[in-house]
């Protein structure tokens, strides 16, 4: 004698042998991100050039180079942390190359400043490109002969190897979208375009 499956057993075993037959869905590829850092005074000032660019997923704002851990903004404007104002910049690499964020950086500053820019003193304002692989050392370190050799003089800026990055403080994020008369007010003071124009020819936009 024949045994009849109940209709909901029929249905449950129908569905399981259909999702064991689906093939799997494809795994989603995982978006294409590297880090660059880079310090070129005043935060404020460095974020929008690298925001501009195709290619970036974001800017943050924050302190670099030093010792000491989870530094705020006063202790680091004091310059006895030994960190440097900075901007960690996250990109996708098939969309924008290293060599056109190193150039962006190159021309947002002074590179002959010895811990200064513009109207900001001290070695929280110093330059520096801070490398998190031997291809961005050897990147920055080519970009760098060849100003030296355009310029026929020195450049200041340093090549270090990136450390803990510290998010700045929020207020500090997209300062010049918060706050954009104050931010204008400060780089016109500065004399930050002015000085950009000097060098290269043209200031940046901002």
């Amino acid at each position: 004698m024949k045994t009849r499956l109940p209709l909901l057993a029929v249905v449950i075993l129908a569905t399981v042998f259909c999702a064991k037959a689906q093939p799997p869905a494809p795994a989603k590829a995982a978006p294409n991100r590297a880090t660059a850092t880079f310090a070129g005074g005043c935060f404020w000032c460095m974020e929008p050039p690298f925001e501009r660019l195709p290619g970036v997923i974001s800017v943050v704002s924050g302190y670099t180079g030093g010792p000491k851990t989870e530094p705020t903004y006063e202790e680091v404007s004091s310059g006895e942390t030994g960190h440097a104002e900075s901007v960690e910049v996250t990109y996708d690499p098939t969309k924008v190359s290293y060599a056109k964020l190193l150039d962006t950086f190159w021309h947002n500053v002074d590179p002959f400043a010895v811990n200064f820019q513009f109207c900001d003193h001290g070695t929280q304002y110093r330059t520096a490109i801070f490398t998190h692989d031997a291809e961005q050392k050897r990147l920055a370190d080519e970009s760098k002969r060849n100003l030296e050799v355009k310029f026929g003089k020195k450049i200041a800026t340093q090549i270090v190897p990136a450390s803990r990055f510290w998010a700045a403080e929020d207020y500090h994020q997209d300062y010049y979208k918060k706050n954009p008369v104050r931010y204008k007010f400060y780089r016109f003071n500065c004399g930050r375009d002015q000085r950009l124009t000097e060098i290269w020819g043209a200031a940046p936009e901002h």
